[in-house]
């Protein structure tokens, strides 16, 4: 009777540390992305706008991690770089809304203002599973710009 006993309890531990590396390998964790951000600040600063936005931009670029990527706007809203979408690239977005009808991307540029740093949450697609997830937002202010880079959390 004990052996089924712990046989059973060892399947169960077995099965929840698969489940749990199973989706600490796909979401990326709070620490990734403020990790992430920082070096994707000081790259800018070291390469110059136009080869950070380019390495941000890019589909093969150091800055994307399964479901964490950076984005680059312009403290007007434009996006100046984005690691999930190269077509928002050069798009003015400051009007955008998520599912709820947040203006995320004003509310973005206008914490970016008044704070160095700071965590922003919103709803968005997760590029990973294609499913609309809360999304929170690590950013960084860089010049007239904020680097961002965020985490989703699955409901």
């Amino acid at each position: 009777m004990k052996s089924k006993r712990a046989m059973a309890m060892t399947l169960m531990v077995s099965v929840a540390l698969v489940a749990g590396v199973a989706h600490a390998s796909t979401h990326a964790t709070a620490k990734e992305a403020e990790t992430m951000v920082k070096k994707g600040v000081t790259y800018i600063k070291v390469r110059g706008k136009e080869q950070g936005y380019a390495e941000i931009t890019s589909k093969q670029s150091q800055f994307r991690d399964r479901d964490l990527y950076l984005v680059v706007y312009g403290l007007d809203g434009k996006v100046w770089a984005h690691g999930a979408n190269e077509k928002m690239v050069g798009k003015v977005l400051i009007d955008l809304k998520d599912i709820d009808g947040k203006e995320f991307v004003r509310e973005r540029t206008e914490l970016a203002k008044t704070k160095n740093s700071f965590w922003q949450n919103y709803k968005f697609t997760n590029p990973v599973d294609r499913k609309v997830e809360p999304k929170s937002m690590y950013c960084e202010r860089l010049d007239e710009t904020v680097v961002c880079g965020g985490i989703y959390r699955p409901e």
